[in-house]
């Protein structure tokens, strides 16, 4: 889909906007079709809880914890617009290039130029997914977030909506290798909670981006802590 169809997109629709509703509407419904996979043939299980927050979240960035590799597509199989911020790296990457360009992702390059484009996401109705540790959680160990997230949030005056992961079986860790399967089959909980508005960590005049930055971030780490994974087997 990178190589052949999102860069036939790119040079066939010549509207920019056009061009990147297409290509994310064609992840979420591959996304969608994929998980649908791995529950039919048993691969693992997995349940939404709240997912209908999302459509209320035009303008906002969804923050998550970050335990799997499948969170990204869990995420962006259900939101209604998904702008992510990806490594500068990937765009040297052959079979990615496509689809970051398609789809209008964001490189993290310089602040001077991520701010202006998180903006004009944002300012269009976007939704920017960010996973604040900047790469996945080693089992067993606290999370520790970058306050990339909660900077972002702050100078571009956007609410936060959290949403928590957990899987009962680690699975697609970054220590661990695709192929080495839990023996149980693992259960993945995607919980969207409450929303944190950016405006009353700035209300305070007296304090300084940074220091706004900093509380931001703890109470990021505080919410994001996610519960044990409910047995119900209904999405």
């Amino acid at each position: 889909m990178s190589t052949f169809w999102f860069s036939t997109l790119r040079i066939v629709v010549k509207d920019r906007q056009r061009c990147t509703i297409l290509t994310q509407n064609s992840i979420r419904y591959s996304f969608k079709l994929f998980l649908w996979l791995t529950r039919f043939f048993r691969v693992l299980d997995y349940r939404f809880d709240g997912i209908d927050k999302l459509d209320q979240d035009a303008g906002c960035i969804v923050v998550a914890n970050h335990p799997s590799l499948l969170d990204y597509v869990f995420l962006a199989s259900c939101m209604p617009r998904c702008d992510c911020i990806v490594k500068q790296s990937l765009l040297d990457n052959i079979f990615m290039r496509g689809v970051i360009k398609s789809a209008g992702y964001i490189a993290n390059s310089e602040s001077d130029i991520l701010l202006p484009q998180c903006q004009q996401i944002l300012d269009s109705n976007g939704m920017i997914l960010i996973f604040p540790e900047g790469t996945r959680t080693t089992p067993g160990q606290t999370m520790h977030l970058q306050r990339g997230a909660a900077n972002i949030a702050l100078r571009c005056h956007a609410d936060i909506r959290l949403v928590t992961i957990h899987c009962d079986q680690p699975m697609l860790t970054k220590q661990g290798k695709w192929y080495n399967i839990p023996p149980v089959k693992p259960r993945f909980q995607i919980v969207v909670k409450e929303k944190i508005s950016a405006k009353d960590y700035t209300a305070d005049g007296d304090s300084s981006p940074a220091i706004a930055a900093r509380r931001l971030t703890q109470t990021l780490n505080q919410k994001l802590i996610p519960e044990p994974v409910q047995t119900n087997e209904k999405k």
